[in-house]
């Protein structure tokens, strides 16, 4: 049984703030303390991310337990009175958030969800540390990604057709090095919350 009266409840969610919550100052204040430059709630991007690191092209999401559904975790309980109005939002909630975060890769923004929970006192530092070891290997990954693409185009531009006699055929080695021209295409795909570029070759 619920131990908050219906008017209770309706006020202890009411004071919930949606900014500058104290997860969300926790994580902005180790990234600024390691360097990290960022924007907060950037008005242009879907779901106005609470923290977007252009340099990096990435959105970092602190979600509060509760509200977004963290399934599995213990500070995700539905109250005991209204339970279906309460399910049924953090279920839009949820769905706002992957579309949000669709939206966005499409975009070209990689998408890091932080959870409240990750940043209570016993695991805090390992979860900023990762979070600094993500952003990082995410800069090196999408410079690795130009690198390559700007390398790939190149030598097609630079590829040219062998000199075939008229009526004659190309010979082994010229024909064996035209297949071994590659062309590269990035796609964007969800590994463990965040969104990663990866490369395929055809």
């Amino acid at each position: 049984m619920d131990k908050l009266t219906k008017e209770q409840r309706h006020r202890c969610m009411s004071a919930v703030k949606g900014k500058n919550t104290k997860p969300e100052i926790v994580v902005r204040k180790f990234l600024f303390s390691r360097g990290f430059r960022y924007r907060l709630n950037h008005p242009r991007l879907p779901g106005h991310p609470d923290i977007v690191l252009k340099k990096y092209r990435t959105c970092i999401f602190v979600n509060g337990c509760f509200w977004h559904g963290h399934e599995g975790c213990q500070y995700y309980r539905l109250p005991k009175t209204n339970v279906d109005f309460w399910r049924n939002k953090i279920e839009r909630n949820k769905a706002r958030d992957k579309e949000e975060q669709r939206k966005l890769a499409g975009m070209g923004w990689h998408c890091i969800t932080v959870w409240e929970c990750q940043l209570k006192p016993k695991v805090r530092a390992q979860t900023l540390e990762s979070l600094a070891y993500t952003l990082n290997h995410i800069y090196l990954e999408d410079r690795e990604v130009r690198n390559d693409q700007i390398e790939a185009q190149t030598d097609s531009l630079m590829a040219a057709e062998p000199d075939v006699p008229d009526g004659g055929e190309p010979d082994g080695q010229d024909e064996e090095r035209r297949r071994c021209i590659c062309r590269w295409f990035p796609i964007t795909i969800l590994v463990s919350g965040s969104w990663v570029m990866l490369i395929l070759v055809s």
